[in-house]
């Protein structure tokens, strides 16, 4: 079906299922944030303890990405979907019934990895169900709910607890995910094309050495920096060239493989001879190095530095939320004509906005900061919405369909370690700057969104040399076209 010539009827609804369950998979990201202080209250658990509930599920969610994409790719996509959602539910429901921290963060592990399975197969779907135009609307729609899931999380996670209590309303962050899950699994069932069953050979198929590799590196990498927060990155600060090392040795494995016409993990002609490819998950991964963080700052700043609720720290980003929603429905419908345009824009206005959030955190008053900064976090979440959903569209539009899982994980790989990566580091700027100021936790916030200010300045920066390149590339195509060729 997905080699069809006519287009799947169903298409839109499957998109429908698969966006939504992405959006609860990638909710489940920053939807924690807020409900920290609920979780150590009610588990009576050290900040130490707790944090590894919010990094444990970012580290294997990037740990099995590209992974879960070669899987789709090779068994059928749906068929990992409905698995992977299976999964996802059974550890959502663990999650909310643990009733010691230890088993919250066995249970979060398992839920990452299950949400790390399952979000490569959404654009892999995509790749296989959508053509022309068309796809190219399904990746702007499939951005803009990346984007939205990551801004809403805080709100929605402020709801639930101020429905259910402080104390036990963070078993409910986990347990909604339930029943939209069953509901997710009976309308996938129903609408998304099956792929007809064929005999492989899983050990030819599947590059088990290339997914070990990679794992390996990936948990190299991001362990040591989910230990920022409790002060332990010292003990582990050996594990970054070690990771340096196996992701090395990937490429050569990968390479290898290749050259052995035997089917690798990454292709990593992807990044060689996919045109956009590279460069896409490059801005990709450094703007949400700078862009999760920021949920993850303001919980704190507003929770434990001012005192507010949970419900309260939600609704301050409210206003980013909305502005990312907005700007994520618009911008994925402009971008077949502007391009990588919008991602330039859209940074340059992400800056602009970040920069007013720094500024407006040092200067009010803490009992009127929380309204002040509602005009800036609608700048920064215009901003953000623009970002995302095109990048995601610019980023995967040139990919083969038979790449398309490994595609989707390898860039979500990127988007997760950036996340993991820039959350640590703008903790420790929060807490440094804190300290720094004698106990002043506006100047830590304000530390922290200037390292988001320069993370973003970064992304800025490749994304600019993008759209240099797109041009170059669209002047030398035009060029080569004309039938007379000018002598200046």
């Amino acid at each position: 079906m997905a080699n069809s010539e006519e287009p799947d009827p169903r298409r839109w609804r499957a998109l429908t299922v698969t966006l939504g369950v992405g959006f609860m998979t990638l909710l489940d990201v920053s939807i924690v944030n807020v409900a920290l202080p609920s979780m150590q209250t009610g588990l009576h658990a050290s900040a130490g303890a707790v944090q590894w509930v919010v990094s444990g599920y970012a580290l294997t969610f990037g740990l099995v990405l590209v992974a879960g994409g070669r899987l789709g790719d090779a068994l059928g996509r749906r068929r990992i979907f409905m698995l992977a959602l299976t999964a996802f539910v059974l550890t959502s429901a663990l999650a909310g019934a643990a009733p010691s921290i230890e088993l919250l963060i066995i249970a979060r592990l398992l839920q990452g990895a299950s949400a790390g399975l399952l979000t490569p197969q959404s654009s892999g779907l995509i790749q296989s169900m959508f053509r022309g135009a068309e796809r190219g609307k399904a990746f702007g729609l499939m951005g803009a709910t990346i984007g939205v899931s990551t801004a809403i999380g805080p709100v929605l996670g402020g709801l639930i607890i101020a429905a259910f209590g402080a104390e036990s309303g963070w078993r409910w962050v986990f347990y909604v995910n339930v029943p939209i899950g069953v509901i997710a699994l009976i309308l996938a069932a129903r609408v998304l094309p099956k792929t007809e069953r064929r005999k492989i050979d899983v050990r030819s198929e599947i590059d088990f050495a290339g997914a070990a590799l990679l794992g390996l590196a990936v948990v190299s990498l991001l362990f040591p920096v989910v230990q920022v927060e409790s002060g332990q990155l010292g003990e582990w600060w050996w594990l970054f060239p070690v990771a340096v090392v196996l992701g090395y040795l990937f490429i050569r494995w990968e390479k290898r493989t290749v050259e052995q016409g035997r089917a690798p993990l990454l292709d990593l002609r992807l990044f060689t001879s996919t045109r956009g490819f590279a460069s896409g998950a490059a801005v990709g991964a450094v703007y949400f190095a700078g862009y999760a963080g920021i949920f993850v700052v303001l919980a704190m700043f507003f929770q434990t530095g001012l005192g507010y609720t949970a419900l309260q720290s939600g609704l301050v980003v409210t206003s980013f939320a909305i502005g990312s929603a907005v700007s994520a429905a618009i911008s994925g419908r402009l971008v077949a004509k502007w391009g990588r345009r919008i991602t330039v824009t859209a940074l340059s206005v992400v800056t602009v906005g970040l920069v007013s959030c720094g500024v407006v955190a040092l200067i009010s008053p803490p009992e009127q900061v929380g309204l002040w900064l509602a005009i800036p976090l609608l700048i920064s979440g215009i901003g953000g919405g623009s970002v995302i959903s095109p990048n995601v569209t610019l980023t995967l539009e040139n990919v083969p369909t038979r790449m398309a899982g490994a595609a989707g994980g390898a860039l979500q790989t990127g988007q997760r370690i950036g996340t993991a990566t820039g959350a640590a580091v703008m903790v420790a700027m929060y807490h440094a700057g804190t300290n720094a100021a004698d106990g002043r936790v506006a100047v830590g916030a304000a530390f922290a969104l200037g390292t988001a200010v320069l993370t973003t300045l970064v992304a800025l920066y490749l994304a600019i040399r993008e759209l240099r390149s797109r041009r170059t590339r669209t002047a030398d195509e035009n060029l080569s076209q004309s039938p007379v060729i000018s002598s200046q």
